[in-house]
Formats: C-alpha cells, sequence, structure tokens
C-alpha cells in the first residue's frame, strides 16, 4: 500500500534581495522622511503618489534592453500581452504623470514622493532589490534658478533631520561642462550626438568610479580597459592619452574658490560653446545659493560629480556626507553619498514630442538612515508601549478602560491579550515589547480603588546592577490611587524621556 505525500511546506524566508523592516526601523524612517516632506511643503512642492506598476513602454530608455523586458526591472505580461514592470525608479513616473496631465498640471510643476521602488539586479551586502527613495522635482522650470533652489533644499533637509553643518556638502556639476570636455577631447560631434555615443558612456560610467578605482583605474577604462582583481576585464573607452589628460583635466579642476574653478573650467572647454554656456549656469547657480546664504561650508562647484545616468542634460549634483565611519575590515573612510539628481530635460518629450524642461533630486533613504544611527541621531532601544495586566478574565472590560484612559491622554497603551492565566508571562512579554510600565490591578486593588505602576526600566537596573539600599530607595512597583494613574505614568515616562 502506497503512503501517501505529505503536503510540502513553504520555506519561512524572506525572498533573496530582500528584507523585512521591525519596529523602529520603519518609525524612524516615517519620522525622517515625514521631516524631510516638511521641508519640501515650505518650498511649495506639493506630494504625489503613483502608482507602483508602470508600462515597460513607459519606462523607456532606464532598460537596460527593451527587447527583453525582465532585465533590470521586475516585469511580466498582462492578459492583453502589454509588458508591465514595477518601477525601477520615481523619475520614470514623474515623466508619465507630466505628460498625462500636462493640461491639469500647473507649470511649473513641482511634486515630491516617497516610497519603494525596485531593482532585478543581483543583490549584494546592503544592496537590495527593493528600496526606499525620497524624491523631489521641478517639471517646466527653465531656469538652473530651479537647479538651485533643489540643492539649497536639499542642504535644508539634510540639516532639518540632523546631519550637522560641516558634516556634510552638496557639490554641483554641470554635464554641459562634461560634454563640452568630451567635445574638446574628440569624442562628442555637436553635429552628430549619436557619434561616439558608446565611448562616451564607457567615459561617463569610468570617471563616476573615480572614488573606487583612482586616477589609473579611471585611465584604464578610458583607454584599452581594466582588469580587476577578480580577473574580470571590463572593455576601454579607447581614448588616446591625450583624450584621456583632457578629461583627467576636467576631473581635477576643483580649486579652493568657486569663482576660481570655473574659470578653470572655463579654460578646458575653451572653443565648445556647449561648454562655455555650462560654465554660464554653474556660476549664475553659485551666485543664487550664496545669495540666500548657502556658502561654500554647504554647496561647493566640484567637477568631479558625474552622475552615472545618460539622461542627464544640465547641471548634476550630489550630497556626500563627510565624516568618518569604520567599514566592515574596520578601516575608517568617509560615509559617502547620500542623494543625487541633476536636470533631464529630454524624458518628458519622450511622451509628448515637445521638450519639457525638468530637474530633480532623489535622497537615499536607507543610506541617510545609516548615517543618522552613526551620528548617534536615532537607533536608541525602541520604547514599547505601556503594558496594562490582567489579573481577573472577567474584568477586561475594565483594562481595556484603562489603556483606554491612558491613550486620551496621549500615552501609548495596550492590554495584555494572551494567556493571563501566568502572570509571570505578562512581564516577559512586556520586557520583550521594550515596555516602560506595566499596570496592575487585582481585585483586591480594584476594592481599594488603587493600582500597582511597575517602572519596568528602573525594575531592569535595579535586577542588573543595584544594591540592597539602593533598592528600597527607589521602589520600582508602587501603588496609587486609580484617579492618579495617568499622572503618574506620565511622570515615569517623563523621567526617562519616553514620549
Amino acid at each position: 500500500m502506497s503512503s501517501e505525500k505529505k503536503p510540502r511546506r513553504p520555506k519561512a524566508e524572506t525572498p533573496k534581495g530582500f528584507r523585512d523592516y521591525f519596529g523602529a526601523e520603519v518609525t524612524e524612517r516615517a519620522a525622517m522622511l515625514s521631516t524631510i516632506a516638511e521641508v519640501y511643503r515650505a518650498h511649495g512642492f506639493d506630494p504625489l503618489e503613483t502608482s507602483a506598476v508602470e508600462t515597460v513602454e513607459a519606462l523607456g530608455k532606464f532598460l537596460p534592453d527593451v527587447d527583453r523586458p525582465n532585465e533590470g526591472v521586475f516585469a511580466w505580461q498582462d492578459e492583453g500581452g502589454d509588458w508591465l514592470a514595477l518601477r525601477y525608479d520615481m523619475t520614470a513616473p514623474l515623466a508619465r504623470v507630466a505628460a498625462q496631465f500636462r493640461n491639469d498640471l500647473p507649470s511649473p510643476y513641482r511634486r515630491y514622493t516617497m516610497g519603494p521602488v525596485w531593482r532585478n539586479e543581483k543583490p549584494g551586502p546592503g544592496r537590495f532589490r527593493q528600496f526606499y527613495q525620497c524624491d523631489a522635482d521641478t517639471v517646466g522650470a527653465a531656469s538652473v534658478a530651479a537647479d538651485a533652489e533643489i540643492c539649497g533644499m536639499l542642504s535644508d533637509a539634510l540639516e532639518a533631520v540632523g546631519i550637522d553643518r560641516g558634516d556634510y556638502v552638496v557639490r554641483v556639476n554641470n554635464r554641459k561642462v562634461l560634454n563640452g570636455v568630451m567635445e574638446v577631447a574628440g569624442v562628442l560631434d555637436p553635429s552628430d550626438p549619436d557619434r561616439f555615443a558608446e565611448e562616451r558612456g564607457i567615459v561617463l560610467r569610468a570617471i563616476d568610479k573615480f572614488d573606487k578605482f583612482g586616477e589609473a583605474g579611471v585611465r584604464a577604462l578610458m583607454g584599452k580597459g581594466r582588469l580587476d582583481e577578480s580577473g574580470d576585464f571590463t572593455k576601454g573607452a579607447g581614448l588616446s592619452d591625450a583624450q584621456a589628460d583632457v578629461v583627467m583635466g576636467f576631473m581635477e579642476a576643483k580649486r579652493d574658490t568657486g569663482a576660481a574653478t570655473a574659470a578653470r573650467l572655463r579654460e578646458l572647454v575653451s572653443g565648445s560653446a556647449l561648454g562655455a554656456a555650462g560654465v554660464d549656469e554653474l556660476e549664475f547657480i553659485a551666485q543664487i545659493l550664496d545669495g540666500q546664504g548657502y556658502g561654500p561650508d554647504r554647496i561647493v562647484i566640484d567637477p568631479s560629480v558625474v552622475r552615472g545616468l545618460g539622461y542627464y542634460t544640465g547641471p548634476v549634483f550630489e550630497a556626500e556626507l563627510t565624516f568618518e565611519i569604520l567599514d566592515e575590515k574596520g578601516r575608517k573612510r568617509s560615509f559617502g553619498s547620500v542623494a543625487g539628481g541633476g536636470r533631464y530635460d529630454d524624458l518628458v518629450k519622450r511622451f509628448t514630442g515637445q521638450e519639457v524642461p525638468a530637474t530633480g533630486v532623489s535622497i537615499g533613504v536607507d543610506r541617510l538612515l545609516a548615517a543618522l544611527r552613526a551620528k548617534g541621531r536615532i537607533g536608541g532601544a525602541a520604547q514599547g508601549p505601556v503594558v496594562v495586566t490582567v489579573m481577573d478574565r472577567d474584568r477586561m472590560g475594565d483594562y481595556l478602560a484603562m489603556a483606554a484612559t491612558l491613550r486620551r491622554a496621549g500615552i501609548r497603551a495596550e492590554v495584555y491579550l494572551g494567556n493571563p492565566k501566568n502572570f509571570g508571562n505578562q512581564l516577559k512579554y512586556a520586557d520583550k515589547r521594550e515596555s516602560p510600565v506595566a499596570i496592575i490591578q487585582g481585585a483586591d486593588e480594584a476594592a481599594r480603588g488603587v493600582v500597582q505602576i511597575k517602572d519596568l526600566i528602573l525594575g531592569a537596573k535595579i535586577a542588573a546592577s543595584a544594591s540592597v539600599e539602593e533598592w528600597k530607595a527607589q521602589p520600582a512597583q508602587f501603588e496609587i490611587p486609580t484617579g492618579e494613574m495617568v499622572a503618574k505614568v506620565q511622570e515615569v515616562l517623563a523621567r526617562y524621556g519616553v514620549k
């Protein structure tokens, strides 16, 4: 007689490249995003929430290869044969919205958005397939004053969430200047923009990794190619040494002042009208920002900022945190970039056929949260709710009323809803919840109109190290009239800074 196979149980595991977020992580993220949203709103930006799903056609050039819709994105074919995909970033959905609702939206249109995006890419340490982005964009403003405003607003947002001035810098460059350098170097033909496109793409990616590969690595990628430590070879752009010297001169053009940097850039792009226009824009941005108090201690012109994406058409910017942390090998290193963006005047044009100027910035939410933890601004022990214990099942209504009274006073509170038979388990539950206070009222206390307040934070300290004398001087549990419960709990919470 054959035995029937039991149905296979699914594995309780997070899919590769994804992770779960608990308690304090979710709360800290929500609080940080709320603070950033207030900064954006103060600058006149409105919230926008788009669908998590876009058509592959709408994503367009965001995909490595449209003939393979699953490459780079999580995509599927619907019942009508159309390819759909989870959004890859927040910019493509905005371009679609700006085109779809162009007759209804104000122009310029300022919007901010926050939410998860998905990348169907190989995960690695700290690199996940789903992560949060926080974007702000202005669509319809041709003046680079819009770019300057984005940079100033980014500076305000970093300081609002707790990054001190001196611990960050917003670095600004202009893709027009870089294109002017490419023209001078002979890898950009203004009369035929598609010519040398592959070479320019390799150069862009190479200089965007200057901090990682150094000058030698970047020069190798601009030349014949680079062989890394693992033996993998990356094809180079095929530039001559003289051409590479021009590009490297651009990378090393930063001077002590913005004016001196602009002057050096103007020398490098001599003969390129596009490059000269880019330098003019950088000088205008610096002038506007300086007039608002965003000096070089906060925002600087820096030619090393490239931004790898090819759709940028003008100013590009990046926020870098300059304080040091220890890496996984215990070595000191600068924290690095937490936000970036720039001008992308051609994206909406894909839908409308007409050029629509746009500029924006994206904050890496997880990166910024990690920075705040590194600075000690967040990441303390998550404090749970006050727990009302259950001594008598028949009085559940009374316990629920106690919790409601605490909540009406603005105190986070819950009633223990497990099996109340073992009182010790209720206190273990409160400890696991990181609860600061437990409320105890049995039949005797109820008859006398009192409650027991158990200070769980003090109790834990006493259990860990206090002497008998200290314990007697500061009892962790005390009895008070029921009518004083709220005031006493507030007093205990205030003692520990719990809100």
